[in-house]
């Protein structure tokens, strides 16, 4: 059997009388612990954080082994904490009430106000500016400029 599978036979004979090495069970050792560290964090923890809490247990390994084992274990550290698509949080904005009703023709001069507001990035001597237009004198095309400077 051992010509078939290309082993020496004292090889295959070590291996039957213990199967696993003394590092494969110092590595599943230290695997039950990292796991027991990442659950304990919430899991949270990557491996830099998991080597300091079995640092602090006592453990001596190196940064490099607890990397690869956290990874044949499949422990992730979390990044970050993303929002959901389409999720703004804070409250919904206050809709002002439709007054108007689309019928901007009125009888007498400032009755009716359009506002407009647009912000723009600062420019060297450029302020950012809100622009209001009167309804009664659009065919006129003034054009008040209000300048909104920063306190």
């Amino acid at each position: 059997m051992c010509r078939m599978l290309k082993v020496h036979p004292s090889g295959f004979y070590a291996w039957r009388a213990e199967p696993l090495s003394n590092k494969v069970k110092d590595d599943w050792r230290l695997i039950s612990l990292l796991k027991q560290a990442w659950l304990e964090s919430g899991c949270v923890y990557g491996y830099r954080k998991l080597h300091d809490d079995l640092r602090s247990l006592g453990e001596v390994s190196g940064l490099n082994k607890i990397a690869r084992l956290t990874s044949l274990a499949g422990i992730k550290a979390q990044i970050g904490y993303k929002r959901k698509a389409g999720f703004y949080g804070g409250k919904p904005a206050v809709v002002a009430p439709n007054h108007l009703n689309r019928e901007f023709n009125v009888d007498k001069p400032d009755q009716v106000w359009v506002t407009d507001i647009t912000y723009s990035a600062p420019r060297p001597g450029l302020n950012r500016g809100a622009y209001v237009w009167n309804t009664m004198r659009k065919e006129e095309h003034e054009c008040l400029a209000l300048c909104c400077n920063r306190a």
